[in-house]
């Protein structure tokens, strides 16, 4: 039941995410504990067809079977799998298509993330609609000039303005492990120990943003699934704790 409450947590989560830009879903992984193996005991049969002459094959109590100890949730597994594209046709809308993350700054240092809903600020710097800063290739914040007359941002990550390069943004990744990077909230990725971020594979589209890979439909279905397994638990500790009542109170009075 445990279990089943924190898988209900990380449904409800993506369900609240359906509609965040590059939100990726994430899945509650369980996995059962070793189970017990258990054995039947006073038995009181004092000979067992194994026994001759005081020799016994086996004097332990027969075994009966094992008993499950029940589950545990072994992880938190974020699903990476690609959101679907939404053209927006605001320049400073930026997706990914394929592998890779954009570099922010944040008070936590770096960290990466695939919400490519940019604005320019005030100061002309390129930023998340957070306010944090949007790195270049060379770790610098990007200033976009407020008086140039198309921006163009290239598959690769340069942004033009009025056909002149003005920066390279920070585009990377973290290989094919998956793990590399986790879940710190807000869109927002960081990497664990030992990843090293290196150029990425994919590209980047203009005008475009990438939504949620959360899918209301099969959230639902696995709520209402997760409802009926925890539904079944509880009704089989009301049934055992209703025979341990009548076991105490009424078989016991005999």
């Amino acid at each position: 039941m445990i279990t089943q409450e924190k898988r209900t947590a990380v449904i409800a989560n993506n369900l609240a995410n359906v509609n965040t830009t590059g939100f990726k879903r994430d899945r509650a992984l369980n996995e059962e504990f070793r189970p017990m193996l258990i054995r039947r005991i006073n038995d009181d049969v004092p000979i067992k067809v194994t026994d001759f002459k005081g020799f016994s094959l086996d004097r332990r109590p027969p075994v009966v079977g094992t008993l499950g100890l029940g589950a545990y949730t072994s992880e938190i597994a974020t699903d990476h799998v690609q959101g679907s594209m939404m053209t927006t046709g605001n320049p400073f809308d930026l997706a990914i298509s394929g592998n890779g993350y954009f570099v922010i700054d944040t008070p936590q240092g770096l960290r990466y993330t695939r919400n490519g809903n940019f604005y320019r600020a005030a100061n002309g710097e390129l930023v998340t609609s957070n306010g944090q800063a949007v790195l270049s290739r060379q770790g610098r914040p990007i200033t976009i000039p407020a008086d140039a007359p198309e921006i163009i941002v290239t598959p690769d990550g340069g942004i033009y303005a009025g056909g002149a390069l003005v920066d390279t943004l920070g585009f990377v990744e973290f290989g094919e492990d998956r793990r590399a990077v986790l879940k710190q909230g807000d869109s927002l990725f960081y990497p664990q120990e030992g990843a090293e971020p290196q150029p990425a594979t994919g590209t980047i589209e203009q005008g475009v943003l990438e939504r949620s890979n959360s899918n209301v439909i099969n959230e639902m279905v696995d709520l209402i699934d997760n409802y009926r397994i925890y539904e079944a638990n509880s009704k089989a500790v009301t049934t055992q704790d209703t025979m341990l009542d009548h076991s105490v109170n009424e078989v016991g009075r005999l």
